[in-house]
């Protein structure tokens, strides 16, 4: 590997860790395939306290959650709320069906169990995320298009 590749090479996994950072993501996973013999396998993982690691989950719907007009929960914490609806895996979050198409859920909305409240995409398989009961509404903690982690809080519902 020449010493230029090398440097790409480092501007790349540096641009993984910055993204790692920005997201509030705790892992990537990159191959990169150069030629038939050539690869680069790039894991980059940041490494949480037992204590933090709840917190740490949360901190990708806490500043979705602002920007959503929902209003602020006391407990700060929308994970430890009853109603809370959890990501079952690591995906990205999308709000409607389609680009164009009208949302899944909108604050205040009564869904009835087993409802689409929204899709989580994982691997490219679009995985519809269903009401566990019936109920309304009371707060969306994502937006469209916005990273989640497993167990990462999606909805409240009421």
């Amino acid at each position: 590997m020449t010493n230029k590749s090398h440097d790409a090479d480092v501007a790349f996994i540096q641009a993984l860790a910055e993204l790692l950072r920005d997201n509030d993501l705790t892992e990537l996973q990159v191959k990169r395939h150069y030629a038939e013999d050539d690869s680069l396998n790039v894991r980059v993982s940041r490494m949480q306290p037992q204590a933090a690691a709840a917190p740490a989950a949360m901190q990708i719907a806490a500043p979705q959650a602002a920007a959503a007009p929902a209003p602020v929960q006391a407990s700060g914490d929308p994970a430890a709320d009853p109603g809370a609806v959890t990501s079952p895996m690591v995906g990205t979050v999308y709000m409607q069906a389609e680009p164009d198409a009208p949302g899944f859920i909108a604050l205040g909305q009564h869904v009835a169990e087993g409802d689409t409240l929204l899709i989580v995409e994982a691997m490219k398989t679009m995985n519809h995320i269903p009401a566990p009961r019936a109920g309304i509404i009371k707060r969306i903690l994502v937006e469209d298009g916005a990273p989640v982690e497993y167990g990462s809080p999606l909805v409240i519902l009421e």
